[in-house]
């Protein structure tokens, strides 16, 4: 990076990329021009840091460049809204081999594309370590954000995506042990997949109440819905449960059931649809909502970790 340079760089990461249609003006002034064809869009953001969120012997630069794309891209997408564009901002040592950007650079393009955006701009600067920002725009499509305080007493909740495969998959990172024993729940871990199209392919006219991206674990996100809106949600764990986590608990010696329940970073989309409706595609029932306050798994409260937090990694 030191000898291809800031503006090298930028050009760089943006030869003959494509820009999607929302983006009227991508990189090469001094701002982006960004279309909010319903006269407003959605916006969001969110930071990786090296040795925090990911790291360097676990993942390559292509899943780190897509990892940072998806979470933001889920979080467009659980307010019921399209990614149409995204911001980068990048940080990184000087030392940086250009190959390592351009793998980290194709893992954000190809995310984008696959989340229906593409990168509009961004920033470069020299850093200690890699940092990664991303702020994702939306087009609502003239349709009201699905926030967290709709859902009613009676309501369903579903879950459309996989729920603690990404906590698996760290386990047996951390845990030092062949990656191939379990290599699906590596690659989760590693790439997240956001099923935006369980959201985005919902029929007019389906009554979500409310919804989230699972990005803390189902616990803690589900339970920002109670607290938003004043309700209680209890969940049911034959619904949960999957048995592809049971393989791995076994090699750690840890609760699969605890890792779906409280396990990050999976950015499946759990959500409340109004009592009487037949889910649409992709979801699967996993609990109910009722009158009162807070999350109860199977009529009771549950005890430990509810999901990741930011400053002390637990819940």
């Amino acid at each position: 990076m030191r000898e291809l340079g800031e503006f090298g760089l930028i050009a760089r990461m943006n030869a003959g990329r494509a820009q999607a249609p929302d983006v009227v003006l991508g990189p090469g002034d001094d701002a982006a021009v960004i279309a909010a064809p319903a006269g407003r869009y959605v916006v969001s953001a969110d930071m990786l840091i090296q040795d925090r969120h990911f790291r360097l012997d676990w993942s390559s630069p292509r899943e780190i460049g897509a990892k940072a794309i998806a979470q933001n891209a889920a979080d467009v997408v659980a307010m019921g809204s399209a990614p149409s564009a995204f911001l980068v901002s990048l940080g990184c040592p000087a030392d940086t081999t250009v190959e390592f950007i351009d793998g980290l650079v194709e893992g954000l393009w190809a995310e984008a594309g696959r989340a229906g955006g593409s990168i509009a701009g961004g920033d470069v600067v020299s850093a200690p370590l890699l940092v990664i920002s991303v702020t994702a725009f939306g087009d609502p499509a003239g349709r009201p954000p699905v926030l967290r305080s709709g859902a009613r007493p009676g309501d369903i909740v579903a879950v459309a995506g996989r729920l603690g495969w990404s906590a698996a998959g760290l386990a047996i990172l951390s845990a030092g042990l062949d990656c191939e024993s379990c290599p699906e729940l590596v690659a989760a871990h590693r790439l997240p997949c956001p099923p935006y199209e369980a959201v985005l392919d919902l029929p007019r006219g389906t009554a979500v109440t409310a919804m989230t991206d699972v990005s803390d674990g189902l616990l803690a996100d589900i339970g920002h819905i109670a607290e938003s809106s004043g309700v209680a949600i209890d969940l049911d764990t034959g619904s949960v449960r999957d048995e592809t986590l049971d393989h791995a608990a076994k090699l750690v010696d840890a609760d699969p059931l605890a890792w779906a329940l409280t396990g990050g970073e999976d950015h499946a989309f759990a959500a409340t649809f109004a009592a009487g409706q037949q889910l649409p595609d992709g979801w699967r029932r996993v609990g109910r909502v009722g009158a009162g306050a807070g999350v109860t798994v199977d009529g009771r409260g549950w005890t430990g970790l509810v999901g990741w937090e930011s400053f002390t990694g637990g819940g």
